[in-house]
């Protein structure tokens, strides 16, 4: 189901939950709303929802890929850069790495480990950040 996007910082800025199985729902709105704004964004983590739990969804390119209670295990290539964020208004800046590795599960709850580099490794970042309720 399409959710709304949550836009109130003092929610936002809680800190999120792990995600178990009885979240399964959660993963599933999350997608939907990630494909419903795709035209504007890619990518998303629950508390965006309104769930605050440790579940994120990205865009490659025409799929949506969920990460539930993904961890960064390694990090190199900092760099400085600027944000937006559909929650928020306007851009930030804010410290990124070039390539990550991340362990999660992924919506079958089966653990997986991937390694991200680029575009694709800042907005992971970006979204886990929501987790600890840090807003660019």
């Amino acid at each position: 189901m399409i959710k709304d996007i949550v836009k109130d910082q003092l929610f936002l800025q809680q800190k999120s939950d792990s995600a178990t199985e009885a979240d399964a729902q959660i993963i599933e709105d999350l997608m939907d709303t990630l494909k419903a704004n795709m035209d504007h964004c890619v990518g998303m983590a629950a508390n965006m929802i309104g769930e605050r739990k440790r579940i994120i969804v990205i865009a490659a390119g025409p799929f949506v890929i969920p990460m539930v209670n993904p961890v960064i295990t390694k990090k190199s290539g900092k760099y400085e850069t600027e944000e937006g964020c559909l929650s928020l208004e306007g851009v930030r800046p804010c410290t990124r790495y070039k390539e990550i590795e991340v362990d999660f599960l992924d919506k079958d709850f089966k653990p997986q480990h991937g390694k991200y580099s680029g575009f694709a490794a800042q907005v992971i970042q970006h979204e886990i950040d929501h987790f600890e309720g840090i807003l660019i």
